[in-house]
């Protein structure tokens, strides 16, 4: 058990501290670092030319130059890497790749250019009808346009076969994350909402190697315990993320474990398997075309609720908690869909709106508690 807890501290502390943490793998690879936005960046093809990828997640930095750029109802998570951004906060940075899901992430693809011009940056644009065969045909282009940029970036050719070990590496990465986050939800005892934020988000931050290492020891460690008895409530987290952080630290003050999420920082980023054929590059392009229930993703059918309520029954849950990123339109033009399902369905339901520059949670602490009361 202590060799369980120093290594989840040793995570958690990677999560808490990104520069830090960054640095180091910076140091100890020899490698330059390459700036992921969220989300689904081709981590694989920036890994296969030599760099370390990493996440660009924000944080809860004071805003004072992404004005100039990004108007106050942008998300936060890009305000504050704009604002990074221009303090030289990312100045560690080799480039940024970023994928334009969203108005925002449109607007900031030219911006940076401009506030940010010593970091260059690769934009990836992905196809709405990604499930037809010319979307699937057009990505694949897409991911060999994102090769060539990578390729001028660091001056040398990337290899077929280097695209190869990296997805494999990438894949062994994503098998271990669905491990667990399965074993973690028999063990909430242990892994509590927060422990479980900071160990899956300390993966954005190290090489995958030196991580997957890591998470294969949790991942034998927790196996071997029995598993726990949980006595408080159990949720289904969805969102973009399950930060900021105070936020945590009030699940875990009243007793709410997350036993599964569909979060884009989280579950969404590995729960799709790989197929078995076709090259490392469209095998990360069918990762896009296969994914469901994301709201960044075009889905006619809408499946995101039908699978909260699956995963409801699944993780024995007792509720779902919306974690709404305060002025992300994706998330906010999907919740009328699935909060009509889910409330049909009779499952209760906290909706809480969240954004990294909080600077109280009091608010957020007494919903929480009275949704938990509820609950219990």
């Amino acid at each position: 058990m202590s060799e369980l807890i120093k290594l989840i501290s040793e995570l958690k502390d990677a999560a808490l501290n990104p520069k830090a943490t960054i640095t180091k793998s910076i140091k100890s690879t020899g490698k330059d670092a390459v700036g992921c936005f969220p989300i689904y960046t081709p981590e694989e093809m920036i890994y296969a030319a030599g760099y370390l990828p990493v996440g660009m997640w924000g944080g809860p930095t004071e805003l004072k130059l992404a004005d100039k750029y990004l108007q106050g109802f942008c998300c936060s998570i890009m305000r504050s890497n704009i604002e990074y951004g221009m303090k030289g906060t990312y100045n560690l940075l080799k480039g940024v790749v970023l994928s334009t899901f969203c108005d925002t992430l449109k607007c900031i693809c030219e911006n940076w250019k401009v506030a940010v011009p010593e970091i260059p940056i690769i934009p990836v644009v992905y196809p709405q009808h990604r499930s037809l065969a010319s979307g699937r045909r057009y990505l694949i282009e897409e991911f060999k346009r994102v090769k060539e940029e990578l390729e001028q970036l660091s001056g040398h050719p990337i290899l077929d076969e280097d695209i190869e070990k990296s997805f494999d590496l990438y894949e062994a990465y994503r098998v271990e994350m669905r491990k667990f986050t399965e074993i973690a939800s028999q063990h909430l005892n242990t892994i509590d909402a927060k422990t479980r934020h900071l160990v899956i988000k300390a993966g954005y931050f190290m090489d995958k190697k030196d991580y997957i290492n890591i998470i294969q020891k949790i991942n034998k460690e927790l196996m071997v315990l029995p598993e726990e008895c949980f006595t408080g409530v159990k949720v289904i987290a969805t969102g973009l993320m399950t930060e900021p952080i105070p936020l945590l630290d009030v699940l875990v003050e009243h007793n709410i474990a997350i036993a599964a999420d569909d979060t884009s920082q989280g579950s969404r980023s590995f729960r799709v398997e790989v197929k078995k054929e076709g090259t490392a590059i469209e095998k990360m392009v069918d990762r896009i075309v296969d994914q469901r229930g994301c709201t960044f993703l075009f889905e006619e059918a809408k499946t995101r609720g039908e699978m909260l309520i699956e995963m409801k029954k699944k993780y024995d849950a007792d509720a779902v908690l919306v974690l709404m990123m305060k002025f992300c339109d994706p998330e906010e033009f999907d919740y009328p869909v699935y909060k009509k399902e889910i409330e049909d369905a009779g499952i209760p339901m906290l909706y809480i709106e969240t954004e990294q520059q909080m600077e109280s949670a009091e608010q957020i602490r007494t919903r929480i508690q009275s949704f938990s009361e509820m609950l219990m």
